[in-house]
């Protein structure tokens, strides 16, 4: 559970051993800002998005392109620092207590290339930049739901988006990616180069080098009915028994469904008929006709009865606001059983901290990879639930069916990384760290640890 942290400035006196000489020495080769932490915009870089994190780094360096990046590595291996790599906030994990930040958010060019429907990202790139670039030759990218997240470390991540039941996880889409490695190399990984470390990047996270190019597969998908449609949250167990056997037989992969049960905020910016009430929200993505979309979606609506308001409409995929529930406690499940129902009905309700309970539809293409496709998990999961605040009572209601198995980009847990990962692919990573990183150098993330002698 998240704890607010008290955050303050990083005194000089608190710096650690070595952070000045490794200044001066990444300074003679270095083409961004490099600070200390008695310099002006210490502070603000060093902040990460999450409020139960508070790092306090002996030095900070912005990076301006891949040879920056190499020399921070080299710098850092040289002086005994920790390292992190933080672009757009997300991914931070880990705090980088008296060691080395590199910061990769100035580097954020996209280039778009429609012959070929590819698009190329330096690391600090955000999915607005793309979506906005992809759809002036009508192609979309497989983005995340909110477009200030960074393109390179949700996909390195997995990266379950919208479209992600026709196309599969955007890891699933990386055609080939540039890494500065633990020991300061800059290699291309691809299908047919360092194809190891290639399988172990589109899944792995930041645990075998620096990204310092993405190059992913765009699809051909300018238009789509998207939204969220919105209930009274009377009748939200009976919707979400019916939404348990309709995402079997009724679901194409064109469509993505996720049902919120939230408790609306009484605030004037907000409709009349939604202002302080309990609500389903029934959201919607469909790669087809408007008239089909509401053809498939009409028995849920059906069930969770009269409208309230209905947001679903024909949007550019650019456009589309699907927003996102902020992954506190994270389950992943089979099946609903009715017993995880009355708890997700209860965890919504009167009095819980909880505001928003999301129920997300996966399948698909999400569980039919290629056969080169990387360790991304759990593809055999049909529905994932992410409660925004945590509560004893909802996590043991919960638990018993849940598969105890997790998403590396809804993780915040480091402890818990290795249930991200099927056994095998996570030995086989720890194979891959062992080439690329055998010291761990990598460490502050949610860490995938090296293979010892005879793979231990």
């Amino acid at each position: 559970m998240s704890q607010q942290v008290r955050r303050q400035p990083y005194e000089a006196r608190d710096a650690a051993p070595g952070g000045e000489a490794a200044a001066r020495r990444l300074r003679r080769e270095f083409g961004g800002a490099v600070l200390l932490p008695d310099e002006a915009g210490y502070d603000a870089l060093r902040e990460a998005p999450y409020s139960d994190i508070d790092p306090r780094p002996a030095l900070i360096a912005e990076a301006t392109g891949p040879e920056d990046v190499r020399a921070a590595i080299v710098t850092a291996r040289e002086h005994d620092l920790p390292f992190a790599v933080q672009a757009t906030g997300h991914g931070t994990q880990v705090a980088c207590d008296g060691g080395l930040l590199l910061r990769t958010g100035g580097m954020a060019s996209v280039a778009v290339d429609p012959a070929t429907r590819t698009a190329r990202v330096a690391p600090g790139a955000q999915w607005g930049q793309v979506l906005a670039e992809a759809a002036r030759f009508g192609l979309a990218p497989l983005a995340g739901p909110v477009p200030s997240v960074g393109v390179t470390g949700y996909t390195l991540g997995g990266g379950l988006g919208w479209l992600a039941r026709k196309y599969g996880f955007a890891a699933d889409s990386v055609l080939r990616a540039e890494v500065v490695t633990a020991e300061g190399r800059i290699a291309t990984a691809s299908a047919d180069r360092h194809a190891d470390l290639f399988w172990a990047l589109r899944g792995g996270g930041g645990n075998f080098g620096v990204v310092t190019s993405l190059e992913f597969q765009l699809y051909p998908v300018s238009r789509v009915q998207a939204g969220t449609v919105f209930f009274a949250a009377d009748r939200a167990a009976e919707t979400l028994a019916l939404y348990r056997d309709w995402i079997t037989d009724y679901a194409p992969a064109e469509l993505s469904t996720a049902i919120l049960l939230t408790r609306m905020p009484d605030e004037p910016g907000l409709p009349v008929d939604l202002r302080g009430r309990q609500v389903i929200g029934i959201q919607a993505m469909y790669a087809g006709e408007a008239e089909e979309a509401r053809t498939l979606l009409r028995p849920l609506w059906e069930a969770a009865g009269p409208v309230l308001l209905d947001g679903m409409r024909s949007t550019p995929f650019a456009q589309a606001d699907m927003g996102g529930t902020a992954p506190v406690h994270v389950e992943l499940f089979d099946t609903l059983p009715d017993p995880v129902i009355e708890a997700l009905v209860r965890a919504a309700g009167p009095g819980s901290p909880v505001t928003t309970v999301e129920i997300r539809h996966w399948g698909g293409a999400i569980a039919a990879p290629g056969p080169d496709a990387g360790p991304v998990g759990h593809r055999s999961a049909s529905l994932s639930v992410i409660l925004d605040a945590y509560t004893e009572e909802a996590g043991q209601a919960l638990r018993p069916y849940a598969t105890g198995r997790s998403f590396l980009n809804f993780l915040r847990d480091p402890a818990r990384t290795e249930t991200a990962y099927t056994p095998q692919d996570h030995r086989r990573l720890r194979e891959v760290k062992r080439v690329y990183d055998p010291d761990n150098f990598f460490r502050l993330n949610l860490n995938i640890p090296p293979a010892g002698p005879a793979g231990r």
